[in-house]
This record gives structure tokens, C-alpha cells and sequence, in this order.
């Protein structure tokens, strides 16, 4: 394969209980201004994008701008059914092979049509050698990508895969232009960014060559970022925006109740605490880790920063909608601080230890989960000092492994456990993985399980994964937690897709309408 790895798109770069509900009490602010001005939509993101480029993952609010910009060869509809969307058609032709028809209308930004050319420069370049691509190592089974004719191309994997089609439907698998530069890739979307402020807002306008007739349905999109929960709020309950992310969850209740104001939530994203095991600091011992999951008051994390709007998550994180149940209560945490402490001991530190402990200021549920996550673990002689910088530090420094111990909320990309594989695999240093962290035998049932193509089989593999997950430690999971957009009544369309899907509801933006 040729060397595309030049145009790697690298991303740029409260107290405990009694504190947690200080930020929770919005600030009211005048006025009221009723619809949006013309066919703009005003969406409120809980932080500007560190980076916007395609096949890198910066944070939900980044993958929501870059879906209105790129789009990839599968995609999902209105409804949140997986669907071809840049290609026409595909046809598997052995369980090895799938042959993708392109759309003959599909052109990008610049007027050039998406050919396969085009597909094949995308994939070599998110696969190749040096790229820090998030789905780099899901895509390492492509064996070749062939151009059959300008509109035909066709993929040959090195092993029948369960879940391929829905990894081409991730919102960082967009297709590029084969000529784009590290500093302007160009892709195919449905809007073209026209305009921003860094820091405060990105505009994005609609595409008229958008190879689906009639969408988008509005002229234009205005991402504005208010960092701080409270006066995104403000800005919906007053009219300043259409629709919000990370609607807080002191708010659910006022929004269900609201005669202006509605809510699109679904049980998806789950909290956790991730580990630094490059260095030889005690969080190298898989003991340690398993202490930090015996030390947690779960039940705490999901009353005092979500609400109650959530649940403790004690072990394996299977998804919301994922076929298989994988519970077994023997390879789960219970709040036990004894055995916490007994662990700390066998491995060595008796006395405890101290460490440093970091999240971000950017998102209050970071901040208050590490809070309480700290408060825990020095009732069990674990002194975690918090580090809380903004959100774009907090990505460079989860990338670069300058922590020890971080707190954090992700989810997987579809409703199926192999969505858990950027997480779990060994791959390209991201902030969303332990830093450091592999696992031969976890990286085989990743494997065995993406190309397992029978269900019960499938079953019995991520069994033996939760038991995996439990014994060495990648991660500690806290709580599921719930997530919501809240957005004016007059606005349709917009929709939570569910579960893991959530992360990909940016396209509804397609078809929101603002009567």
C-alpha cells in the first residue's frame, strides 16, 4: 500500500458531597427570544471541538461538528438504522469480500466526485503504519482496498467480520478527498464550514451538490460552545439556542415538565476510572486497579452528580441493546473498602500511596465524580491529588499519559460489546484507553469475537471477555449514566439515537426541521 501516513490528522491539543450541587441552580438570564432566526439551527456543544478532523476523536462535541462534515461509506438514518450512505449498495461476495457501489451523484466540497480512488486513499491512510486514527486498529483486518471501476471499490479482510459494516458507519471512518492536506481535509457531508470563532463558535452552512435530494432541511447549523453547564441551559431556556447537549441532569425534571422546552435522552454513555500502567507506580499491579474498584460508593456518583438519573455499573460495560447477557455478579465489584485495603496490601502498599488523580474542569461530571472518587480512595489510604484542566488539556494529556489515575465518560460507537475494541485493544496511545495498557489475551477475544459470525459462540466469547475485563484490570467502571439533548419544541426531527448509538445522533441533523 502506498504511504498516506503524512496526512495523519492529528488532534491539536468540586470538593466532595457536600460541594456537588453548588453549580446545579441555573442562571436565569432575560428575555426570551422565541424561534431561530430563518433556517438556523443554534446548537449549544458543552466545549469548542479541539479538533474537528475526520478520523480522530476529540469528544462528542468534535464528532457532531464533523458529522455535518464528513460522512463515510455506511451510515445510519433518521431512525438509527444502519443503512449504505455514501455508497448505494453494498454485496458481501464471500464472508471475506464486500463490494461497495458509490453513489453516482456523491461529490465533495470542492466539486470533485467521490470516487474509489478516494475510498482507497481514506483506509490506507487510517490504517497506515504511524497513523493515530481512533478506528486504526479496528481496521487492521482490511487486507487491500481495489478499485474495481471509478465507482466500484472492493475490500478483502483478512477474517469474516460481525461488525464491519457498523465500524464504516463510525464518525471517524469520513471519506477525504484523495488530494486533501493535513490542513484542509475536504469531505462529502451535508454542510461545509463557512465560518468560526475559535473558542466560541463554528458555523456550518448546507451543501447544495448533497448527494441526498432535499436534506439537509436547514440552511445552516451555529455550534456555539458554552463550557459551562449552567448557562448552556440558560441559553435554551431562553431562546438562545435551539438545541443543547449534556442537557444537566438537576434539569431533567424541569424539561419533562416544561410547555416549551422537551427532551430526547437514552441510558448510554458509563463513567470510569482509567490507569496510567506505562510507568512502575503501583497502578501497575492489576491488585491496586482492582482495590480502586472495591473502594467506590457507586451508589453516590449516580445521586449526587447525575440525579439519580443512572445506575452503578460494577462490571463489564455490555452495552444498552447488545444481544448477549454477560452479568455474572462473581466478576463484579461491591463496595467493600476491607477488601480494598487487603488488595493494597498483598500488593505491597499497606500504608496506601499518593498519586495524582486527573479529570476536567470543562465538564462538572467529571469534576464531581473525581471528587468523590478521591474522598474514596483515601478512606483507604490512596491520596489523590486532582488535576482539572480544560477539556483540550485533558485530551493531551490522556493521549500523552500524564497521569496516573484519570476519571472519564465514554461509550462505544454501536450497540454491540466489540464497540468496546478502541477501548480495550492494544493500538494507537488515545485518552479514551488505560495509557499503556495491553493485554494479549483481551486483544485475542476482541478478536475472536469480531469474527465469531455465531450468535451463541459470539456469547460464550464475550463471557470469557467479561472475565478478562474483571481479571486484568483495563479499566474501572463506575455508572451508567443518562444522556439527554432538551431542545425547543418547534424543533423536529432531532433525535437521541440510543444507547451507544448516541454518540452518532448528529445524523438526525439531516432531517431537523425548525417550524
Amino acid at each position: 500500500m502506498p504511504d498516506n501516513s503524512g496526512l495523519n490528522f492529528k488532534p491539536t491539543r468540586r470538593a466532595v458531597l457536600a460541594g456537588i450541587g453548588a453549580g446545579m441552580t441555573a442562571m436565569a438570564l432575560p428575555g426570551r427570544v422565541w424561534a431561530a432566526e430563518g433556517k438556523t439551527l443554534r446548537y449549544g456543544l458543552s466545549t469548542y471541538p479541539p479538533s474537528i478532523t475526520p478520523w480522530n476523536n476529540t469528544g462528542a462535541s468534535s464528532n457532531y461538528v464533523k458529522l455535518s462534515l464528513y460522512r463515510g461509506l455506511m451510515g445510519y438514518d433518521s431512525e438509527a438504522n444502519l443503512v449504505p450512505e455514501v455508497a448505494e449498495s453494498y454485496e458481501w461476495t464471500d464472508p471475506t469480500t464486500i463490494v461497495f457501489k458509490l453513489r453516482d451523484n456523491a461529490v465533495f466540497h470542492n466539486g470533485a466526485p467521490v470516487t474509489s480512488e478516494d475510498v482507497i486513499f481514506t483506509f490506507e491512510s487510517i490504517i497506515a503504519e504511524d497513523s493515530s486514527a481512533y478506528l486504526k486498529s479496528s481496521l487492521l483486518n482490511i487486507v487491500k482496498v481495489e478499485a474495481v471501476d471509478e465507482k466500484t471499490v472492493k475490500f478483502t479482510l483478512t477474517e469474516p467480520s460481525a461488525v464491519f459494516l457498523k465500524e464504516l458507519a463510525n464518525y471517524c471512518a469520513g471519506l477525504v478527498w484523495k488530494g486533501s492536506t493535513q490542513d484542509d481535509p475536504i469531505g462529502c457531508g451535508p454542510f461545509t464550514k463557512t465560518s468560526e470563532e475559535r473558542g466560541v463558535f463554528i458555523e456550518v452552512t448546507r451543501f447544495p451538490d448533497y448527494y441526498i435530494q432535499g436534506e439537509p432541511t436547514c440552511e445552516k447549523i451555529r455550534f456555539t460552545a458554552y463550557a459551562d453547564q449552567n448557562l448552556r441551559y440558560a441559553a435554551l431556556e431562553t431562546g438562545d439556542v435551539d438545541v443543547i447537549e449534556y442537557l444537566p441532569w438537576a434539569q431533567f425534571d424541569t424539561v419533562e415538565q416544561s410547555d416549551t422546552l422537551k427532551i430526547s435522552s437514552t441510558v448510554s454513555p458509563f463513567m470510569l476510572v482509567l490507569f496510567n500502567v506505562a510507568n512502575d507506580g503501583p497502578f501497575k499491579d492489576p491488585k491496586v486497579r482492582q482495590a480502586v474498584g472495591y473502594a467506590i460508593q457507586r451508589q453516590d456518583v449516580v445521586d449526587a452528580v447525575f440525579a439519580g438519573r443512572g445506575e452503578p455499573l460494577t462490571g463489564f460495560p455490555n452495552p444498552p441493546g447488545s444481544p448477549y447477557k454477560l452479568s455474572d455478579a462473581s466478576i463484579e465489584y461491591s463496595f467493600d473498602p476491607e477488601r480494598a485495603k487487603k488488595l493494597l496490601a498483598e500488593a505491597g502498599y499497606p500504608n496506601g500511596f499518593s498519586c495524582r488523580l486527573l479529570a476536567t474542569s470543562t465538564y462538572g461530571m467529571h469534576q464531581d465524580t473525581a471528587a468523590i472518587v478521591q474522598a474514596y480512595l483515601q478512606m483507604i489510604g490512596i491520596n489523590a491529588t486532582l488535576d482539572l484542566p480544560d477539556w483540550a488539556t485533558r485530551v493531551k494529556k490522556g493521549k500523552e499519559g500524564d497521569y496516573d489515575i484519570a476519571v472519564h465518560g465514554l461509550s462505544g460507537y454501536y450497540n454491540d460489546p466489540n464497540a468496546l475494541w478502541p477501548l480495550l485493544h492494544s493500538g494507537p496511545a488515545s485518552y479514551t484507553r488505560s495509557f499503556g495498557f495491553e493485554s494479549a489475551r483481551i486483544d485475542e477475544l476482541l478478536e475472536k469475537g469480531r469474527a465469531t459470525m455465531d450468535e451463541a459462540k459470539r456469547e460464550e466469547v464475550y463471557k470469557e471477555l467479561a472475565k478478562a475485563y474483571f481479571e486484568e484490570v483495563p479499566q474501572v467502571p463506575i455508572n451508567w449514566r443518562a444522556q439527554a439533548h432538551a431542545m425547543q419544541k418547534p424543533v423536529k426531527g432531532f433525535m437521541a439515537f440510543p444507547g451507544w448509538l448516541n454518540s452518532s445522533s448528529a445524523y438526525s441533523f439531516d432531517v431537523t426541521e425548525l417550524s
